[in-house]
């Protein structure tokens, strides 16, 4: 097997960088949210709580300050005076007030007078800024939370696609499963192959796809994926591989890009799962072994021998010979 640069990985993940984007790179803070959502878990964890932290640690210092440019740290004990915040004597009575009225706690011992202004404005600002640094955050965690991801994780393609015969008519074919009882609603193949070619003019194209048909007339290409299915590319007179022989294909350099949408069933949110077959990883003349067999009242999925194929006749010749 000869190992290459693939343009996407067999887990679905597309192997291209952007780089040198010069001024192009200030669109990803004007997307903030989208961006945080696409970070890492650990990424977000930090930001999540240097946010946090900082936040209460400028706001626990306005409220110290106020304290202190008031002179209410110099007389914590008199009851003849009216401080801003009664009981705030130190940074950590102040950090503690702030966290009281942060999170609606409100113990009772400190509390803002009404001789403080100042000190009402402030806890104001400190609700609205809460609110904004609350959606925003915990929003962000929601919505990384409820991705799909790993629902695709359970939405299965063989290791390898064949090309063989059914119906008389050469076809290039691959298997995908579900392996979740829950089922994928209006779930739609596409395939695309990715060759490089030269166009009459003489412009090279390194990567130009091309769309495979796999039943868009037909309608085959809308699954009912409750059991494993054998998806499968007619190779004629209008496929890319219709002069695709047995003994062309070991020159050939292709990749077949497989991607697969539906809507999951229990949260109704759209999920793709994607993969990918070189030129190595197809198999002329084999054919997928059966995995469904019928028990006492139920069908039975054996994935056992989901990627296994066997070998059949197959003419050796491509479908232009």
């Amino acid at each position: 097997r000869r190992e290459r640069q693939r343009f996407v990985d067999k887990n679905g993940r597309c192997n291209v960088q952007h780089g040198n984007l010069g001024g192009e790179s200030s669109r990803y803070l004007s997307d903030l949210f989208t961006t945080l959502v696409d970070l890492k878990w650990r990424w977000n964890l930090l930001i999540f709580l240097l946010t946090y932290t900082v936040a209460w640690l400028v706001m626990a210092s306005m409220w110290w300050g106020i304290a202190y440019l008031r002179g209410d740290l110099h007389r914590p004990r008199d009851n003849t005076y009216s401080p801003c915040v009664a009981n705030v004597y130190n940074f950590p009575s102040a950090f503690l007030f702030f966290i009281e009225t942060e999170a609606t706690i409100g113990y009772g011992h400190r509390y803002i007078t009404e001789r403080c202004p100042e000190g009402i404005v402030l806890f104001l600002f400190q609700s609205l800024l809460g609110s904004i640094v609350d959606a925003f955050l915990i929003g962000c965690m929601f919505i990384k939370m409820s991705q799909p991801k790993k629902r695709a994780e359970t939405l299965m393609f063989s290791r390898a696609a064949v090309v063989s015969q059914r119906d008389g008519k050469l076809c290039l074919m691959f298997r995908v499963g579900n392996l979740r009882n829950s089922h994928m609603v209006s779930a739609q193949i596409r395939c695309k192959l990715i060759k490089s070619r030269q166009t009459p003019e003489g412009e090279f194209l390194p990567l130009d796809q091309c769309e495979l048909d796999v039943g868009f007339g037909t309608g085959a290409d809308q699954l009912f994926l409750v059991s494993p299915l054998t998806i499968c590319h007619e190779i004629n007179s209008k496929s890319p591989f219709f002069c695709l022989s047995q003994r062309s294909l070991r020159s050939e350099q292709f990749e077949i890009v497989v991607i697969l949408e539906g809507i999951v069933e229990t949260t109704g949110m759209t999920c793709q799962a994607r993969t990918s077959y070189t030129e190595d990883e197809v198999l002329w003349g084999h054919r997928f072994l059966p995995v469904m067999s019928l028990e006492d009242g139920f069908f039975r999925v054996d994935y056992s021998q989901f990627h296994a194929t066997f070998e059949v006749p197959t003419p050796s010749y491509s479908v232009k010979e």
